[in-house]
């Protein structure tokens, strides 16, 4: 049962519009996006505003739990179901009747779980390196942590072991796979490192979710898969990967493979953060995706 509290009330909604016009050229659709996490504010999205430049409004929400939407609530509130509940308040709040869905990380696997609801109106979706199986990212994760130097490796493993992951000598370690494999820009953007504030300041849903960390996941979504479901994926669907993503080949192929007619871009030299690290190529890539589907 969805825990019964209004998600419109708590969420905070921010608009990228169109220059001159609340609302969209002719023949063109909002798109909505959803940051990942779960936890993380939006604020790593906004390279993606520039998509309103297009002829359609950006939309951006702080999932409730985190950013402007935080509350305190005990760990069993925070479920799927809630945040696919959220998705369609949203929409209601603002009048989204036709709309494309972005989702990034866990905002794309709340994608697919909303899309697997069969709402009216969703014309689309852009995955941004968002896994259909949590057992097979703690795979591929703990795959990618093995490459790092021995002595991170050292620092990782004595802490776990310990049970002191919230050490600074261990979130020092960790940092150096978030460089290697989330984000590969220095410094780091602005609006990257506000999400990572946020995270750090109210990190309930994503410890009660995921866990510690990217590749040690203890949370309620360990045991995640929708790897049987995808084929019920029914809207064109756009999926991007980074060549040293977090989300690997194995993951995105199987993606690519399970959603019928999905298309599959990985972008060179980018990781976690394509946006983030080549926002003028993804933002094109994913112009032209919308209107290709736009236009049928």
């Amino acid at each position: 049962m969805i825990p019964v509290i209004s998600a419109l009330r708590i969420s905070t909604v921010s608009l990228y519009p169109i220059r001159g016009s609340d609302g969209e050229e002719p023949g063109k659709l909002p798109l909505l996006c959803l940051h990942g996490g779960p936890g993380a504010l939006h604020d790593y999205l906004e390279p993606l505003g520039a998509l309103a430049d297009t002829g359609r409004r950006v939309i951006f929400y702080d999932q409730l739990g985190c950013g402007k939407s935080w509350i305190e609530r005990p760990a069993e509130f925070w479920i799927v179901e809630l945040f696919v509940a959220e998705v369609g308040a949203v929409r209601d709040a603002l009048g989204l009747d036709r709309i494309h869905l972005f989702g990034s990380s866990w905002g794309g696997m709340l994608a697919m779980e909303y899309a697997l609801t069969k709402p009216a109106g969703l014309a689309s979706l852009v995955l941004s390196s968002s896994p259909a199986s949590i057992p097979v990212w703690a795979e591929e994760a703990n795959r990618l942590r093995h490459e790092l130097p021995a002595e991170v490796q050292r620092v990782l493993d004595e802490h776990e072991a310990a049970g002191t992951t919230d050490s600074p000598e261990y979130e020092e370690a960790t940092m150096e796979f978030y460089k290697r494999h989330v984000c590969r820009l220095d410094p780091w953007p602005d609006y990257v490192l506000r999400t990572f504030a946020g995270l750090e300041e109210h990190p309930d849903v994503y410890f009660t979710m995921q866990g510690p960390n990217e590749f040690v996941i203890t949370g309620t979504l360990r045991d995640w898969d929708i790897t049987g479901r995808l084929g019920e994926i029914d809207v064109p669907t756009l999926i991007t990967a980074g060549e040293y993503d977090e989300f690997t080949p194995r993951q995105a192929a199987a993606l690519q493979q399970g959603i019928p007619g999905s298309e599959l871009v990985t972008l060179e030299n980018c990781s976690h953060m394509q946006f983030a690290e080549e926002p003028e190529r993804y933002c094109a890539l994913v112009a032209g995706f919308l209107d290709r589907v736009e236009q049928g």
